[in-house]
C-alpha cells in the first residue's frame, strides 16, 4: 500500500509518499481499499501538531474516506468484501488501504460516487449538527455564514436553504461570492481581508443593512479572528452565534454583547458529539442521505488531486483559496 506520511511537524511540503506493508484488519475492524479521501482544515493543523488530536508519527493525514471493504476482522458482522463504505477516520485517510473500526464505517448508496462520499460526512455532519442540534434553525430565520465558500461554509449554505432559512454568505472575494450564489445563497457580503476597527465597523454595518432591523438569527462562524465581533454585533434578540472554527485566529469577544443582544454563544464540537451521542449522529447521517437523494445537497468539489500530489491540496486550504471541497483520489491497485 501507499501512504502520504507526516514524519515531522511542519507544513504540507514535509509529507512523504511511502510504500508500506498492507494492513490486516484486527478484531472489530474492516480493511478498506480507499478510493477517495476528503481534505479538511484540521488536516493542515494536525501535521503541524496544532490540533487537539496529535497522532504518533509517522501518520497520514486525512480524516474522512470512502472505498470498498477488502477484509473483515474477527467478530465483525454486517459487512462483507465489496461493500461500499465511508468512514470518519480522524487521520490515516491519505493512503490506499486503511483499517477502521467497523462501528465507524457507514454503507452508502451505490448512486453516490466515491468522491462525493469522501466529501460528505465531515462538512455536512458538522454543519447539520450546528444548524439543527445547536442552533435549532427555523424556517424564515436569517442565517449569516462566515467563510461561506469553504467546505463547512458551503455545506451550511445548502443546509440552511434546505431548512427554509434566508442565507447571507460572507466571503473574502467576489469570486467566492459568485460561487455562494450559485449554490443557493440569497445575499452575499465581501469583507476585507485586513479587518481593522474601521473595517469591522463597515462589516457590521453591511450585515445590519442586509439583515434588516431585527438582525441575524443565527451566525455560523467558521472564520473567527477579528471577523467574529462584527457578526456578533449584528445579532437578533434570542440569536445564536455558532462557534465553528478559527482559521483567522481565536477571537476575543466582549461579553457585554451577548448580554445586550440577549443572544447565545454556542460551541460546535461535532467530533465530540459523534461519540457522545451516536444515536443522534446516526439519525443525522440518515437525514443527510435523504437530503442528498432529493437532491437538496451535493458536495461542491472544486479540485481533485492524486495521492502523490495531496500536499498541494493542503496548501490550498492553508491559503484559504478553496471553493467548496477538495478531494484526494487514490491510484488503482
Amino acid at each position: 500500500m501507499q501512504a502520504l506520511l507526516s514524519v515531522a511537524p511542519g507544513g504540507p511540503d514535509t509529507l512523504e509518499l511511502t510504500t508500506l506493508p498492507d494492513p490486516v484488519p484486527g478484531k472489530g475492524e474492516v480493511l478498506v481499499g480507499v478510493k477517495a479521501a476528503g481534505v479538511n482544515f484540521p488536516d493542515t493543523l494536525m501535521i503541524q501538531d496544532l490540533y487537539q488530536i496529535k497522532p504518533p508519527r509517522p501518520f497520514a493525514p486525512g480524516g474522512e474516506i470512502a472505498g470498498e471493504v477488502l477484509g473483515v476482522g474477527e467478530g465483525v458482522t454486517g459487512f462483507k468484501i465489496g461493500d461500499r463504505v465511508l468512514a470518519l477516520t480522524g487521520y490515516g485517510g491519505f493512503a490506499t488501504q486503511l483499517t477502521v473500526k467497523a462501528a465507524s464505517a457507514v454503507k452508502f448508496p451505490t448512486s453516490m460516487p466515491f468522491e462525493d462520499a469522501a466529501c460528505f460526512i465531515f462538512t455536512y455532519g458538522t454543519s447539520y449538527h450546528a444548524l439543527k442540534d445547536r442552533a435549532a434553525l427555523q424556517p424564515g430565520e436569517t442565517l449569516l455564514v462566515l467563510g461561506a465558500a469553504g467546505g463547512v461554509g458551503s455545506a451550511a449554505i445548502e443546509l440552511g436553504k434546505a431548512m427554509g432559512a434566508r442565507v447571507i454568505a460572507a466571503v473574502s472575494s467576489q469570486e467566492k461570492a459568485d460561487f455562494c450564489r450559485q449554490i443557493g445563497a440569497d445575499d452575499t457580503i465581501v469583507y476585507s481581508r485586513q479587518m481593522d476597527r474601521d473595517a469591522q465597523k463597515a462589516f457590521s454595518g453591511e450585515i445590519k443593512a442586509m439583515a434588516g432591523a431585527d438582525g441575524v438569527d443565527v451566525v455560523y462562524d467558521a472564520v473567527g479572528g477579528d471577523y467574529a465581533e462584527p457578526a456578533l454585533r449584528s445579532m437578533a434578540w434570542n440569536g445564536r452565534f455558532l462557534v465553528v472554527g478559527f482559521p483567522a485566529g481565536i477571537p476575543k469577544i466582549p461579553l457585554n454583547l451577548p448580554l445586550l443582544k440577549g443572544c447565545q454563544v454556542v460551541g460546535v464540537f461535532w467530533g465530540a458529539s459523534v461519540y457522545r451521542d451516536p444515536k443522534g449522529h446516526a439519525e443525522n447521517v440518515s437525514e443527510l442521505f435523504d437530503l442528498y437523494a432529493n437532491p437538496k445537497i451535493k458536495p461542491q468539489i472544486s479540485r481533485r488531486f492524486h495521492l502523490a500530489d495531496a500536499s498541494e491540496a493542503l496548501t490550498l486550504l492553508n491559503d484559504r483559496t478553496v471553493l467548496g471541497k477538495v478531494v484526494v483520489t487514490m491510484p488503482e491497485s
